[in-house]
Order: structure tokens, then sequence, then C-alpha cells
């Protein structure tokens, strides 16, 4: 099992910056991949970024490229979402996720449902 803990919300006005951070406790952090996602309108909840196990690929949906930064540390067992330039439809609740299925080497990292761990997410409000 893998527990996960995200922080670093916060309420923000329209090209501000934010700092979200996602400890992971239990198994070896190291040998997941580990994503964040974000709900939004008829989707249980959208991916907007990923990172593979060694922090050298990573994968961004296309409404966040340039803005946000997703890296890891694997040896203090955290991920890191680094959001700039942020706009009022950045608003939601972020959910940090770690799995190890074999299909989020492909395109199966952008789905939801093949993460096998999630935190409770943390509330990101950006205001114009």
């Amino acid at each position: 099992q893998v527990q996960l803990a995200e922080s670093g919300g916060g309420s923000v006005q329209t090209g501000g910056s934010l700092r979200l951070s996602c400890v992971a406790s239990g198994r070896t952090f190291g040998n997941y991949v580990s994503g964040w996602f974000r709900p939004a309108p008829g989707k249980e909840r959208e991916f907007v970024a990923c990172i593979n196990w060694s922090g050298g690929s990573t994968w961004y949906v296309d409404s966040v490229k340039g803005r946000f930064t997703i890296s890891r540390d694997n040896a203090k067992n955290t991920v890191h979402l680094q959001m700039n330039s942020l706009k009022p439809e950045d608003t939601a609740v972020y959910y940090c996720a770690a799995g190890s299925s074999l299909r989020l080497y492909n395109s199966g990292r952008y789905s939801a449902a093949e993460y096998d761990y999630w935190g409770q997410g943390t509330q990101v409000t950006v205001s114009s």
C-alpha cells in the first residue's frame, strides 16, 4: 500500500503561482508512475501531468504545457507540481496519484482508472 498526502493548495490571483507537493508513505515510491489530476466537466478526473519512476520523462495536458512543471524526489518520496501563470480555469481540487500498471507506460498514463493510489486532494482557487 502507498498513502499519498497533498499540500500547497491555496488562493491566488490570475498570473500567480503555487507549488503543490505530494508526500508518499508505504512502499518504495520510486517504483511508481506519479500523476496529478483534477475534476472536469463530464469526467470524474482530468489528467493534468504525470512523471515516470525516474523523473526522466514527463507528460502534460495541452492546457497546462509551458505553465506547469511536474518533478519528483524519490529520496524524499515526494512529487511536486509547480504551477505558474495560473488562470481562473485552473481552479479545482488537485489530486495526486500513483500506480505501477504497465499501461501507465503508454496511453494509460492519461487515465485516472489506471492509477492505484490517490490522495485526498488540495484546493487551488484562482481569482480574476
